[in-house]
């Protein structure tokens, strides 16, 4: 979706003055009304405004993988912890849907992509910023690890009791009260290591296929319905996907929280689990969500942002730059 910001010069408040152009302001998912690059805010008379012009995209990705965190690792937690009294697999599903979309709602000022994965198509297929993709990625990885910190300190003393003592962390595959599963995902133990990858490959490129879907209103469409359909999409590929990898597909929501754990105390487990799973949802994530977008450019979208729909099917774009560099080194030799 985009909108038209044609408001200018509005006053808010003593001492603040909001610029807005009246450009298209685009987001990977459709969801974002303004950008740091087309809306200028000023505020003389407090430093923190000045400081909060130019963290307010990153702030936003960071609190909204946060909230994808809290309520998708709090679902797990709550479910774990009391034996499945208080919900079961079913109740996971909802959580991660609900953490996503309200993730997406809290994070519009920056596009509200919280996922590196995402991010890295939308800067391949969307030509969104690539100076964006370092602080984007640190900003939803740290996110991860915040919202993973919280559900921690909110579930100790349960997971105390569970595990058999505060001086107890385990992990799957090594207990059979292993709560390291909280945090970030574990694959099932008939996975084969080629098996866990194209399990987390192709959840993700459902992911990207559907958010591009959702966003293409040459198509159907979601437009302000993005974040609701975006539930429904994680709720799905939970319930149809997610039972062999725990569909991580992002890396901020699992390598984030896996560090946490690491740190509290779950031990070297965390990475050896699974025969060294954990790079999985690092790595298939990335060419999952770039596959999935390039399928659904290839064949459905017909925006001229994509270098799909360019000459040779965006490769004159790569060229042509290397063209320019090597003449322009033979000019000055």
């Amino acid at each position: 979706m985009k909108q038209i910001i044609d408001h200018t010069g509005h006053q808010e408040g003593a001492g603040v003055t909001v610029h807005t152009t009246d450009k298209l302001a685009s987001s990977a998912l459709g969801v974002s009304v303004s950008s740091s690059d087309e809306r200028e805010i000023i505020h003389p008379q407090f430093l923190w405004g000045k400081i909060r012009e130019y963290i307010h995209e990153p702030a936003s990705e960071f609190f909204g993988t946060m909230i994808l965190v809290l309520f998708g690792d709090g679902a797990v937690a709550q479910v774990t912890l009391s034996n499945g009294e208080k919900g079961g697999y079913q109740s996971i599903s909802w959580g991660w849907g609900l953490g996503v979309m309200l993730g997406v709602y809290a994070s519009g000022i920056s596009g509200s992509h919280i996922n590196p994965a995402v991010t890295l198509a939308s800067c391949i297929l969307r030509k969104f910023p690539w100076r964006k993709f370092p602080i984007y990625a640190i900003a939803q990885l740290l996110g991860g690890m915040c919202g993973a910190a919280i559900v921690y300190g909110n579930y100790r003393s349960a997971i105390d009791v569970y595990e058999g003592g505060s001086h107890i962390r385990t992990v799957p595959g090594y207990s059979s009260t292993a709560t390291a599963g909280i945090f970030c995902t574990y694959p099932a133990e008939f996975m084969t290591r080629t098996g866990q990858f194209f399990s987390e490959f192709l959840a993700s490129s459902i992911l990207m296929f559907m958010i591009f879907a959702l966003k293409d209103n040459n198509n159907l469409g979601a437009g302000p319905l993005t974040p609701l359909a975006l539930f429904f999409v994680i709720f799905g590929i939970g319930a149809c996907f997610g039972w062999e990898t725990g569909y991580a597909i992002n890396l901020a929501r699992d390598f984030g929280p896996r560090l946490v754990s690491y740190m509290i105390g779950y031990g070297p487990h965390v990475w050896t689990a699974g025969n060294y799973y954990f790079w999985v949802p690092i790595v298939a994530p990335f060419f999952g969500c770039t596959f999935g977008g390039w399928i659904y450019d290839m064949f459905l979208y017909t925006g001229d942002d994509s270098p799909v729909n360019t000459a040779c099917l965006g490769l004159r774009r790569l060229i042509t730059p290397l063209r320019r560099k090597h003449h322009t080194s033979e000019t000055h030799v």
